[in-house]
Parts: structure tokens; C-alpha cells; sequence
């Protein structure tokens, strides 16, 4: 670590250059900067660069580099291992970088780093096109599309990642790449789902698809003693429906803070209208719902309704894997361990793979989860610390419950902090090899290793 003089006369150094701005830790705006949307997370880094543009993250690159800082990476920030900054480090800030540009007439887009879903989708949406993105508009678009990219669109479409034509990356050495099917062809298969391992994705470039502006979709939830019915209802419904159908299932809590908990379905169908309606009539006529928001309504909108309930600061806590089957044992397991949630925030969710984000073989691009199934994640959120301890503990335990019926596969994205040292091969699998190779190519002293981290050959 270099004194805090090496960085002073560093940022001194950059001053005539950079664009964005330097900030120290008692400089304005510092505390506000560094702060993760994960609240468990407190880290302060020894300087943040809010980067204006690619020459500015080149920049701060060679700055860490040659004061052999940390170096951490923040688009969204929404990583809940709150990977996106460090202790002591250099946080690598690309939430001003807001450019987005819309090739109607390519179906294209070309949007900077620090972009959100909510962002992007507005900029497209005026032109009637869309590309799967979170189902929580708030998140950055770069580290989702980077760790795999799930989302209401990825039935039809894939994830986010399969819809990436380019990017534009800089390296640990600070050079400026651009990464394609035509350029860096190695670079361009470990950026579809290797995460922040190979550099700093300044831009990324995607395929776009006729969505909207108005889809079927939306939320209905039933009592939570009707609990076990839907979810064997839904495993049921997802058998068979179409690509065009993106339903997840969850246990959760009424959005009211009263702490009732619900059995909820969240449903989108980005077809013509007419077929949307028909895909979601069965949803609609199953059971008795106490809430019903099923319906037309326009896509930023369904992108964005979960947002409340996922807010910035909150105390997060997560447990992730594949299911190998949704069995009757395993639903039964999930509402037994739901009936102990301590937080009113807390929830188990399950994410259906199916259609076009299964059609990719597992070696096309890093993220190897391609089989038909389920993704289950246990979920603990609170605003109150005195029970953080209690949330983190449920989370484990639910988790422990659900192992008999849980499949090798992690998803990387979903993966927290405290996850055990074979948790990033067990997310990549038979991919990680390459991906190690890869990584001694372009990051060999694994500067970018505040991450999921993939370790260079050796």
C-alpha cells in the first residue's frame, strides 16, 4: 500500500486530464460515492475515479496499477457480495457514464457502463425494441450482462450476455480492446458470463428485438396457505409454455410492510397482445388471489415493478443454486423454511430457464447454465440491523434444507461473500479452464480480482 502523499501527487498529476472527478476520502461527495446498494457492505476505498469516458477508466487503471492499489469496479453497484469497491483501493466508477445510442434501423445499441436497465429501456422502448435485462430496473446493465443476464425477455430472446455483439474493453495494462465475433474472439466468448475477470467494460453493444411498448404481464399473488397448490400449479404451467412466456414463482411478503406473506407468481409475455392474454388467462383463473395485477401495461413498467422492494442500502444477504427438480419434497421444504423468514423483506424465489436461453450450448459463451429448470435463490433483506445476524442465519439454513434437491450449477451473479473457495468453478464448470487461460492472457497478475474471482493459470 502507498502513503496517502503517492495519491495525493497522483491525482495531482491527473488533474488537466480526467474528465469525471478524483475523489479522496475527505473530499465532498466521497461518502455518498463509495456507498454499494448492498448495506451490509462499508468499505472505503483510498480514491474513487468517476469516470467521464473510456481515456478516463484507461486512466485510473494505470494509476492503481502503478501504485499497486486494489482495484474495484462499479456500474451499478447492485452486486450483493459488494464487489464493487474495496478497502484501501481505487473504486473504479462508471455510474456517470450515461451514453446510450439507438440504431433503429439496425435493431442495435451502443450504451457506456454506467447505465441502468430502467435507462435503457426508456431509449429503446421509444423506438418499440428491447433486449432482456433485469427483472429489478435499478441494476446496472454491466454486471448483469457480464455474469449471465436473466430477465423477463430471455425465453424468446436468451440472456443478456447471448445478445451482446460487442464490447469495448480496457485491460490491466490499460489498453483499449474491442471484443467481438469478428475481433478478440477469446475475450468475446469470456466477457458472455466471465464477469469483471478480463478488464473494465467501458460499452457495451446489443442486438435489439420488437418488445412492447405494451406486454402482458405483471403479479398475482394467493394467501400463503395457498402456498403449496401454486407452486405445484406453476411447476405444472411452466412445462409447456411458450418461448414468448417468462413466469417466475416466490414466497414473499405483502408490499405493505404488514409482514404477511404471500405465494406470488410475476409473469411477462412479450408477444401480440392477443396471445399474451391468452398465455396469462390460466394464471389469472387459478385459485382465489388476494392480489391481481395481471394484465397489459407498458414493458418499462412490468421492468420496474419490482424495484420498491429491492432498496439501495438495505441489509442483503443471498444463497443461490440451480434445482435439479422442483419435486413435491423440495416445495414443501421451501414453505416450511419460509413460514421462519424474520424479515418482512425476505423472500425464496424461482426462476424458470426455458426457451431461447436454453438453445445455447453450455461451451458457446462462458455461462454455461443452458439445461431446462429452475433457479432458486433465498433471499434475506432488512432495514434493521438488530436482526441482520437472525436474516443472515435463516438464509443459511433454508439453504441447507433445499441442498438435497439442488444441482451442481451456481449462478455467479447471485453468488454473496462469504461463499466457500469452490463456489466461481462450480459456476463455470466445464468452462472454467478456459476461462482460467484466458485470464492469464490478458489479466496474468490478476489486477481484477475484486470479483467472482477466476484465478490465472499458474
Amino acid at each position: 500500500m502507498r502513503s496517502e502523499l503517492s495519491i495525493a501527487e497522483a491525482v495531482s498529476g491527473l488533474a488537466g486530464a480526467f474528465s469525471g472527478r478524483l475523489l479522496q476520502p475527505k473530499d465532498t461527495g466521497y461518502d455518498e460515492a463509495r456507498r454499494v446498494h448492498n448495506g451490509m457492505v462499508d468499505k472505503r476505498p483510498a480514491l474513487i475515479a468517476q469516470c467521464g469516458g473510456t481515456a478516463d477508466v484507461a486512466e485510473a487503471v494505470n494509476l492503481a496499477r502503478n501504485l499497486g492499489l486494489e482495484v474495484a469496479v462499479r456500474g451499478g453497484g447492485h452486486n450483493v457480495a459488494g464487489r464493487a469497491t474495496v478497502e484501501g483501493g481505487v473504486m473504479i466508477d462508471l455510474a456517470r457514464t450515461k451514453g446510450i445510442y439507438v440504431d433503429a434501423s439496425r435493431r442495435t445499441v451502443r450504451a457506456q457502463g454506467g447505465v441502468t436497465w430502467a435507462e435503457l429501456n426508456r431509449e429503446t422502448q421509444v423506438h418499440g425494441l428491447a433486449v432482456t435485462g433485469g427483472v429489478v430496473s435499478t441494476t446496472g446493465i454491466a454486471g448483469l450482462t457480464l455474469g449471465g443476464g436473466i430477465g423477463w425477455l430471455m425465453g424468446k430472446y436468451g440472456l443478456a450476455l447471448d445478445n451482446l455483439q460487442s464490447v469495448e474493453l480496457v485491460t490491466a495494462e490499460g489498453q483499449v480492446l474491442r471484443a467481438s465475433a469478428a475481433e478478440n474472439q477469446d475475450l468475446f466468448w469470456a466477457v458472455r458470463g466471465g464477469g469483471g475477470n478480463f478488464g473494465v467494460v467501458s460499452s457495451f453493444e446489443y442486438r435489439l428485438f420488437p418488445v412492447g411498448p405494451t406486454v402482458s404481464g405483471g403479479l398475482i399473488a394467493y394467501p400463503f396457505e395457498c402456498a403449496r397448490e401454486m407452486l405445484r400449479f406453476y411447476r405444472d404451467f411452466t412445462v409447456s409454455i411458450p418461448d414468448e412466456h417468462t413466469v417466475a414463482a416466490t414466497l414473499v411478503h405483502a408490499p405493505d410492510g404488514s409482514g404477511t406473506k404471500l405465494a406470488a407468481m410475476v409473469a411477462c409475455h412479450s408477444g401480440a397482445l392477443a396471445e399474451g392474454e391468452a398465455a396469462i388467462k390460466p394464471l389469472k383463473e387459478f385459485g382465489s388471489p388476494v392480489i391481481d395485477a395481471v394484465g397489459p401495461m407498458p414493458y418499462c413498467q412490468l421492468n420496474s415493478m419490482l424495484d420498491d422492494g429491492y432498496p439501495k442500502g438495505a441489509l442483503n444477504y443471498w444463497k443461490s443454486s440451480f434445482l435439479a427438480q422442483l419435486s413435491d419434497d423440495a416445495i414443501d421444504t421451501m414453505i416450511e423454511n419460509f413460514a421462519r423468514c424474520p424479515t418482512p423483506m425476505g423472500q425464496l424465489l424461482l426462476e424458470h430457464f426455458h426457451g431461447a436461453a436454453t438453445r445455447v450450448g453450455p461451451t458457446d459463451t462462458a455461462f454455461p447454465h443452458r439445461a431446462e429448470g429452475y433457479n432458486f435463490l433465498v433471499a434475506s433483506q432488512t432495514i434493521n440491523p438488530a436482526i441482520s445476524d437472525r436474516c443472515t442465519a435463516w438464509v443459511r439454513q433454508t439453504y441447507a434444507a433445499m441442498e438435497p434437491f439442488i444441482a451442481p450449477g451456481r449462478y455467479v451473479n447471485y453468488l454473496d461473500d462469504d461463499e466457500a473457495g469452490d463456489s466461481v468453478p462450480a459456476a463455470y464448470g466445464q468452462n472454467y479452464r478456459r476461462l482460467q487461460e484466458i485470464k492469464t492472457k490478458y489479466d496474468p497478475n490478476n489486477l481484477f480480482h475484486m470479483n467472482q474471482n477466476i484465478l490465472p493459470s499458474r
